[in-house]
């Protein structure tokens, strides 16, 4: 599976650590989700629930990484294939990245066979990924623009139809602007910013790095 793509794709991932559990046949599954975005935060992250679940009958897991394109998964004692590719197959039909998911299990004594394992690993993943806040990375460039008092007022409708993000605003001998567009926005936004402003405009790019544009 290539998780990383093309360099600059847009991605997703989450916010912050989730969980959500529900109970099959007396058997409760727990699904832990949390971002990462390298093979020893995920690796600290299953560790820290099975630390916390010491009495767990299993503590299944996957994790996906746009770094080196890695992914990996474990049934930890499930019969072959009904845990690890389960919660893998859910994480991939999310698209997220950059994503550790830990499914922990406590057994209730009923067998669920292997589909119903499939099932109940499926949903664990299924109820984490709905209860967490989605983050929508897209490669980005940070600018910085400068631009007279008399200007300033002809540049809110440009920034509201590039669906810029405003870092600062600072006002001084002149009003001093720092935003994230888009990567693939920004030449035709500075196009627009010099032709509103007749060209009395400082537009810099400081930087360029992936920012988070919408979130659930």
């Amino acid at each position: 599976m290539n998780v990383s793509g093309e360099k600059t794709k847009g991605y997703k991932t989450i916010m912050e650590k989730t969980q959500a559990s529900f109970i099959e046949r007396r058997s409760e599954f727990i699904g832990y989700l949390s971002p990462v975005d390298s093979e020893e935060q995920a690796v600290d992250f299953i560790n820290e629930i099975r630390a916390m679940h010491r009495k767990a009958t299993h503590n299944c897991y996957c994790y996906i990484l746009r770094e080196n394109n890695i992914c990996r998964y474990s049934d930890d004692g499930e019969p072959s294939g009904t845990a690890g590719i389960p919660i893998f197959e859910a994480l991939k039909k999310s698209q997220l990245i950059d994503i550790c998911c830990v499914v922990t299990r406590y057994f209730g004594g009923i067998l669920l066979g292997g589909s119903g394992l499939v099932r109940a690993y499926t949903k664990s993943t299924a109820l984490a990924i709905n209860s967490a806040k989605i983050k929508n990375m897209e490669f980005s460039a940070l600018v910085r623009i400068n631009v007279d008092y008399n200007i300033y007022g002809r540049l809110a409708q440009i920034f509201f139809e590039f669906g810029v993000k405003l870092i600062d605003e600072s006002f001084s001998d002149k009003v001093e602007i720092k935003l994230f567009i888009k990567d693939k926005e920004l030449e035709p936004f500075k196009k627009s910013l010099i032709e509103s402003c007749n060209g009395k405009v400082y537009v810099e790019v400081i930087q360029k790095q992936y920012t988070d544009f919408e979130q659930n």
